[in-house]
């Protein structure tokens, strides 16, 4: 069945009511979104080929066990302190996911290591957007 627009008082639609940002400023805004988040196809894509990053899985480690990204390692968004960071070299970028988009424990986990100085991203879509993707998972008891 066909749906109708929604149309405001001036006869546009709500899309195109509030115009669209002048292509300038689109290109600063989208290209920035790349400095803060990277998604599951790129991530998967790197794993295979020799990542130049470390996975965090910022989920419990019941959650890590019964299922996790192959090569990410278990570090739960709360215990992201300095002392659990030392294994790795102050430049190493860390990119942090969590359940899926219904989740905020991988942004938890990216501010707590951008507040201990350490690059980081998160990966877009978490384990919901990775098996969307068709991508497998991997359980382990291997909490590291």
């Amino acid at each position: 069945m066909p749906t109708t627009p929604t149309t405001i008082a001036n006869g546009k639609s709500a899309v195109s009511d509030v115009p669209a940002a002048p292509p300038a400023a689109a290109v600063a805004h989208f290209a920035a979104e790349f400095t803060f988040e990277t998604d599951c196809w790129d991530v998967h894509d790197a794993m295979r080929n020799g990542a130049d990053f470390v996975l965090l899985d910022v989920r419990s480690p019941a959650l890590f066990a019964r299922g996790h990204i192959p090569g990410a390692v278990s570090l739960p968004h709360g215990k992201i302190v300095a002392s659990n960071l030392e294994q790795w070299p102050p430049s190493t970028l860390f990119v942090t996911y969590c359940a899926g988009p219904h989740c905020n424990g991988a942004a938890r986990g990216a501010l707590r290591l951008a507040r201990l100085n350490r690059p980081v991203k998160i990966m877009a879509g978490g384990v919901t957007g990775w098996l969307d993707e068709d991508f497998a998972l991997e359980a382990s008891t291997d909490m590291r």
